[in-house]
């Protein structure tokens, strides 16, 4: 098959069994995202937010700027679905998150505005919105609020899950929570077609789902600093919370004996599955999602 434009690689793909001893002899099937072609599973949303903005009117190709506060990898998503609209992209980072997801965007051609690491999302989400009010006809999707978040995944990676497993049983879902919108979108395709389903979210220790008090983690890609409005109609049966080291370890582990090269959010979901393994009944199939991969990280000393 021929493809035509890069956007045409997103989602479609691989559904991983991992060869790794799961308590009570389960299974455990990874969705790899990071092999999107922007290098992670925000390439579904940023496609969507740009596709849907042109189609009411909010965008127009070749004049509207877009501006949007990320940690990095729905502004890879939204650079690389402008691309072929010839939109100019402005993406609020704050500064702490990796310098690899910084570079790519600047890659794409999108201009990165850095603010403090010590006012998190937050504080870029407030700069965004005062950018986009000097700016006229500037537009932010707003990737924490807009509510394609979640449909971008009910539509696309929720689906894929249920043809990927075809008739293959399905216990849990357990999937990290960063805006909320891949889980809650995911989660309710999955629980619309599997019941019952038992529903994990999984946060860093220093994300407040579980009721914890918020500090940093090195942990990136998940973890909130309020709950997310996506989740306001979801089931979740359990929030697992996973330390950094935890996770890095996990990292390590993936890569050494599975040949995945996965980020640490990844190690965090696998974590959250094995845990989830012990209380589900004897030989359960659980999916999970792996967001994006290590080499965004190589400077963060996520193999050290």
């Amino acid at each position: 098959m021929i493809f035509h434009s890069v956007n045409e690689l997103i989602g479609h793909t691989p559904l991983l069994e991992l060869s790794l001893p799961v308590p009570n002899g389960s299974r455990i099937l990874a969705k790899l995202e990071y092999l999107n072609p922007g290098g992670s599973i925000k390439d579904r949303l940023g496609q969507v937010l740009i596709k849907h903005g042109i189609m009411n009117g909010a965008i127009i190709p070749g004049k509207t700027t877009i501006i949007e506060p990320t940690a990095g990898n729905t502004g890879i998503g939204i650079a690389l679905a402008a691309l072929q609209y010839n939109l100019p992209v402005k993406l609020v980072v704050p500064a702490k998150f990796s310098a690899e997801k910084q570079a790519l965007m600047r890659a794409l051609g999108a201009e990165v505005i850095n603010t403090p690491t010590k006012a998190g999302m937050q504080g870029a989400t407030a700069k965004a919105l005062e950018l986009a009010n000097k700016i006229p006809g500037a537009y932010v999707p707003n990737q924490f609020v807009n509510p394609l978040n979640p449909i971008a995944y009910q539509r696309t990676l929720g689906p894929e899950i249920l043809a990927d497993l075809g008739a293959e049983p399905l216990t849990a879902f357990v999937a990290g929570a960063g805006t909320g919108g891949t889980f809650a979108g995911t989660a309710k395709t999955l629980q619309a077609v599997v019941t019952p389903l038992y529903t994990v979210a999984v946060e860093p220790e220093g994300s407040i789902l579980n009721g914890g008090s918020e500090h940093p983690h090195r942990t990136e890609g998940i973890g909130v600093e309020a709950i997310p409005p996506f989740f306001a109609d979801v089931k979740i049966d359990e929030v697992q919370t996973i330390s950094d080291q935890a996770a890095f370890s996990a990292v390590k582990q993936l890569a050494r004996e599975q040949g995945l090269l996965v980020g640490s959010s990844s190690g965090a979901a696998l974590v959250a599955s094995m845990k989830v393994a012990e209380k589900l009944p004897a030989n359960s199939t659980i999916v999970t999602i792996f967001p994006d991969g290590s080499d965004r990280y190589l400077s963060e000393g996520i193999y050290d």
